[in-house]
């Protein structure tokens, strides 16, 4: 008997298909960072930001291959986000190292599977790193960026809670390319690519779990009505990230996408505002945002 068709090999796959909507609930997950218009337009060396994130999602339903699971499902996510970046040059070229920090709750207010409600708060795992700007012309408004982070798996854990959690027990490498180019009309368009790669979780609900790579595609079009004030219309995909639990294969693998609409303005010389509102357009496995409202304030020293 494989351990495909045995009694253990189905037992995992069910614990799995029910919790499978839980996993990357938390702080930076699905694209697993996932940016705003503008992030990837460098500034002059010498300038820093220090920028607060506030992410309010509801998912109110669970899919697998494609289909609406039964039952009722609800989860309940409240994170923020600390984050500090730097612009500095080394040899010709711009970099911005920084830090991110993510922090909040995680509320799943339904039994779901193997979990009844539970919650977890606390702090995420941090990320490190940053990007190198290969192409930085202001004059033409044409950036093109590539990054690299590391998670640290070092943030609020509890392995009885699985995938309620804010930190995720297992190391992340995190690659993007991105580039911002203006376009006729006041318009700017920014296109970025993601490449993410898993370390293992040894004790997640006492089983190993592994994910292969997942990558996306997130693009935002953005109307500036001046150099200070913009809408803009975002759109994510992610692919990929199958897991397995103790070598089982889930077939969970995601191709999900989220549509956003956002609004920013500099209220000061040195402050701006962010706020955005989206909802899943798709989701072949795990939880469909049925609302998410970020909110955005970023200081300029």
């Amino acid at each position: 008997m494989t351990k495909k068709n045995s009694p253990y090999g189905k037992t995992l796959r069910y614990i799995a298909s029910a919790i499978a909507a839980l996993v990357g609930a938390g702080a930076v997950h699905a694209a697993e960072i996932a940016t705003d218009p503008g992030d990837y337009a460098a500034l002059p060396a010498g300038t820093s930001l220090g920028l607060l994130y506030y992410q309010h999602t509801e998912r109110n339903a669970n899919y697998a291959n494609g289909n609406r699971t039964p039952g009722d499902f609800k989860l309940v996510t409240d994170i923020g986000l600390a984050r500090f970046v730097h612009f500095m040059k080394v040899g010709d070229y711009i970099v911005d190292p920084q830090i991110i920090v993510p922090f909040g709750r995680v509320d799943l207010q339904t039994s779901f599977g193997p979990l009844n409600p539970v919650s977890a708060s606390g702090v995420g795992d941090p990320m490190v790193g940053g990007t190198l700007w290969l192409v930085n012309q202001q004059e033409k408004q044409q950036w093109l960026g590539v990054s690299a982070f590391v998670s640290l798996p070092v943030g609020n854990y509890d392995a009885a809670k699985g995938p309620v959690n804010l930190g995720e027990n297992r190391w992340k490498g995190i690659f993007q390319l991105g580039y911002v180019t203006a376009l006729p009309a006041n318009f700017m368009l920014d296109v970025v690519g993601e490449y993410a790669v898993y370390g293992d979780n040894e004790n997640f609900l006492g089983l190993r779990r592994q994910q292969d790579a997942s990558y996306g595609l997130q693009t935002h079009l953005r109307y500036m009505f001046s150099p200070q004030t913009s809408v803009a219309l975002s759109y994510y995909q992610d692919f990929g990230g199958a897991t397995k639990l103790n070598g089982v294969s889930q077939n969970d693998r995601m191709n999900n996408g989220r549509l956003q609409l956002g609004f920013s303005t500099f209220v000061s010389p040195t402050i701006q505002l962010q706020a955005q509102y989206g909802q899943a357009t798709k989701v072949e496995n795990g939880a469909k945002e049925a609302n998410r409202f970020n909110l955005r304030i970023a200081k300029v020293f």
